[in-house]
């Protein structure tokens, strides 16, 4: 099977579209319930599949990615999994310790754009969609199974109505944060570009803002200029997958796979501990020193010490006293003195 394909990449980017094509074949009742004016969107949802798997590809083939991959998944049924998740992926505590308006300003954007794919792929891919029955209630549709009915004038049907209204409003917040902070922050003013930095945000913003010019020309201008917008709001979201893969933003969907990072640290840190080659002193778990070990040597590159020891086998601070011993001449790694601040916090 693999022959037919000229890469795995073009193999699993095959599978994935068939895959697609069922799911709508069967959520759609056999194609009836595709909208045509969402067409555009799912073309573009295709090359963004395309892309994303181009690029996923491009980062799981590293020796690196291999070894956590591999071992990630081993440990996915740990007790543990749910709650790591749930930090990870939900309350986004790793933000949270960098400070409270880093950490609102991920909730907004990311839940803001989380949120948004979940109502707009079911729609587009005729997974989900609405009938009317003639007393005024609305039956949702999922995967041609009547899942609820709710009162066409009901809080429900207000939600369903306005949810994009609402995920908008919550990523034009989070945008306005991450500029503002990468306008006055000194630190990202140094560090930044425009087409890595900014343009994502610009992006988003652009979709967002377009999407609720869509809902205040029906309210308040009987759909005057609603067919131009309507365009341009797609051309948006349609560019906006395109260069999802290959910009900033593509850590949106890899995201889950940081999981399978904080299993490994948290399995292996409780493991025996890998003690310092010059100071003795236990830095890091003996599973993971021999995983950068195996891994710098898949990559054709060794890092070893005069004695023959490698620099993954040095704690920290012996490596930076190695370093210093190369630049100097000194054998400075050999000093068997703790650094000043080698336990300092903060």
């Amino acid at each position: 099977m693999n022959q037919a394909f000229a890469s795995r990449w073009a193999r699993n980017v095959f599978a994935t579209v068939c895959l697609l094509a069922v799911l709508m074949y069967i959520g759609s009742r056999f194609f009836t319930h595709l909208d045509l004016a969402l067409y555009g969107y799912m073309v573009g949802t295709v090359v963004f599949i395309g892309g994303f798997y181009y690029r996923f590809m491009a980062w799981a083939e590293r020796p690196p990615t291999r070894f956590l991959l591999r071992k990630g998944i081993r440990l996915l049924l740990r007790r543990s999994t749910p709650v790591v998740a749930a930090d990870h992926l939900v309350v986004h505590r790793f933000i949270w310790n960098r400070g409270w308006y880093r950490w609102m300003q991920h909730i907004l954007l990311g839940w803001g754009c989380i949120l948004s794919a979940f109502v707009t792929f079911p729609l587009v891919f005729g997974w989900m969609y609405f009938t009317m029955s003639d007393n005024g209630t609305y039956t949702v549709v999922g995967f041609g199974i009547d899942l609820m009915r709710v009162s066409a004038d009901g809080w429900i049907a207000f939600l369903f109505y306005n949810a994009l209204n609402i995920t908008a409003f919550m990523v034009i917040g989070g945008v306005c944060m991450a500029l503002y902070r990468r306008i006055r922050n000194k630190q990202a003013l140094a560090e930044q570009s425009f087409a890595y930095d900014f343009l994502p945000l610009y992006l988003l913003l652009f979709i967002s803002v377009t999407g609720l010019l869509l809902t205040f020309s029906n309210l308040f201008l009987h759909g005057f200029g609603h067919p131009v917008m309507s365009i341009i709001h797609q051309w948006s979201v349609i560019l906006t997958l395109n260069y999802l893969p290959f910009g900033k933003l593509a850590h949106i969907p890899m995201r889950p796979l940081s999981v399978l990072a904080r299993n490994y640290r948290d399995h292996y840190g409780q493991t025996a501990p890998k003690a310092c080659k010059v100071c003795g002193m236990a830095f890091v778990s003996t599973e993971q020193s021999q995983d950068v070990v195996a891994v710098l040597k898949l990559s054709n590159m060794e890092f070893k010490t005069e004695e023959g020891d490698h620099l993954a086998e040095l704690c920290l601070p012996c490596r930076r006293k190695y370093r210093m011993s190369r630049f100097t001449g000194i054998p400075t790694h050999n000093i068997r003195v703790k650094e000043a601040n080698q336990d300092a916090k903060g």
